[in-house]
């Protein structure tokens, strides 16, 4: 028994170690009660730049509008301007272009207007030869009529010699039976022969007279069909003429609009500023008399914007938890700022903001864009400290758990947790 007790007190723990246990336990205990009670702000963070909320108030290429030379540069690398300052003047190879283009130009005007004259002379010559054709082709039709006439004329004169010839043939034969009884003498028989000679004459001067006739109505319908052939070839030719006319009006129109073109962008070789802004980069050579080609970037201007915005990349992981409207705290490079994602609340130096655009695909490394913008009734820093390309920070809000859930989540890979949508007015 004294050799178990000395035992025992050689196993036993002395008090300090007794002490540091029950210390360690209570304070495993208070940790797993803060873990189980304490509330945790879920996030998802992303970095970003400042930018312009509209497209055509971010940084913007000053482009030469055609090929020329530099003739002098009216602003430096962060010179304030104005819309409509002049930023730089280019001028052509050719001194005497925009003269040269002018006197191409007055040549056009000169060439439409004579085609535009004959256009007019040519439809007053189709006016006139439609009316010769009408005319000709009645006086045609009234010759025909006339040589009709005559055909009927001669046919009935022909009737009327063959009814005159047989009167004479029944003449003959009767004076001829009339000198066999003696009734009549030979110089009867002679004269009623004579007069059947004359009877036949005139029938074969009739068939001579109706053939000529019926030959000359022929001949005048084929001049009449001539006529109207030779006119309609002389309107067609006039109508094709006109047609090539109304193509050199068309090619005239065609060489001024170009030319209009060319002059127009000869008299922009002062390049002016779109829009209020700052000179961020000169981006040609500054030197007077160095050439640049038609689209070459000769500066680059930031215009002036108070409508700022974050644009922040998101990991793929988070992106289907963010929404338009979710709310951002940022963090702007520069501007002195204590964040704690998991209370907000408490953070120090940072601006309340909102989603306002998530973009419908990646930007091709997996990373979706979202632009974020000031919450309604709040500002961020003036934007003389948040210029365009501040590099900003940026946590999106999530759902709001324990904290002991999110040391597990954290352990184990898991998506953040959807925020809770809001609820409906009207419970009872």
């Amino acid at each position: 028994m004294e050799l178990a007790r000395e035992t025992m007190e050689l196993v036993r723990p002395s008090k300090a170690s007794r002490v540091l246990s029950r210390l360690v336990f209570a304070f495993m205990l208070t940790v797993a009660l803060l873990l189980a009670i304490t509330p945790w702000q879920q996030s998802a963070d992303g970095m970003g730049r400042v930018v312009a909320y509209a497209p055509d108030e971010r940084k913007q290429n000053l482009e030469a509008p055609v090929e020329g030379r530099i003739l002098v540069w009216h602003v430096r690398e962060g010179t304030l301007v104005k819309k409509g300052d002049k930023i730089v003047d280019l001028t052509d190879n050719d001194p005497e272009i925009l003269s040269r283009l002018r006197t191409e130009r007055e040549a056009l005007e000169d060439r439409l207007e004579a085609a535009r004259a004959r256009l007019t002379s040519l439809d007053s010559r189709i006016d006139s030869l439609t009316d010769s054709r009408r005319n000709a082709i009645s006086a045609a039709d009234s010759r025909i009529t006339m040589a009709t006439q005559r055909v009927l004329a001669a046919g009935q004169a022909l009737t009327l010699a063959d009814a005159s010839m047989e009167t004479a043939r029944l003449n003959v034969e009767r004076q001829r039976i009339l000198e066999t009884k003696g009734l009549a003498s030979k110089r009867q028989v002679e004269l009623a022969e004579l007069e059947e000679t004359r009877a036949r004459t005139e029938v074969e001067r009739a068939r001579v007279s109706l053939a000529s006739a019926k030959n000359e109505e022929r001949a005048i319908e084929a001049d009449r069909s001539k006529v109207s052939n030779d006119a309609n070839a002389g309107i067609n030719d006039a109508r094709a003429t006109r047609a090539s006319a109304e193509s050199e009006i068309a090619n005239a129109n065609a060489e001024i609009a170009r030319l209009d073109v060319r002059l127009a962008r000869q008299s922009t070789l002062s390049i002016t500023a779109p829009r209020d802004g700052v000179i961020f980069r000169i981006v040609a050579n500054g030197h007077s008399g160095n050439f640049v080609k038609s689209g070459d970037v000769l500066a680059v201007l930031v215009p002036d914007t108070a409508d700022r915005a974050v644009e922040v990349s998101i990991d793929g992981n988070d992106m289907p938890l963010v929404q338009e409207g979710s709310v951002v705290r940022v963090a702007f490079e520069g501007w002195p700022a204590v964040q704690f994602s998991g209370w907000p609340s408490v953070a120090l130096g940072t601006f309340e903001g909102r989603v306002a655009i998530v973009d419908a695909s990646d930007a091709g490394d997996g990373k979706f864009r979202i632009l974020v913008v000031p919450a309604p009734g709040t500002s961020w820093p003036e934007g003389k400290y948040l210029r365009q390309g501040v590099r900003a920070h940026a946590w999106v809000q999530l759902g709001r758990v324990r904290l002991g859930y999110e040391l597990w989540r954290q352990f184990n890979g898991f998506a953040p947790s959807l925020p809770k949508p809001p609820e409906k007015g009207g419970g009872k």
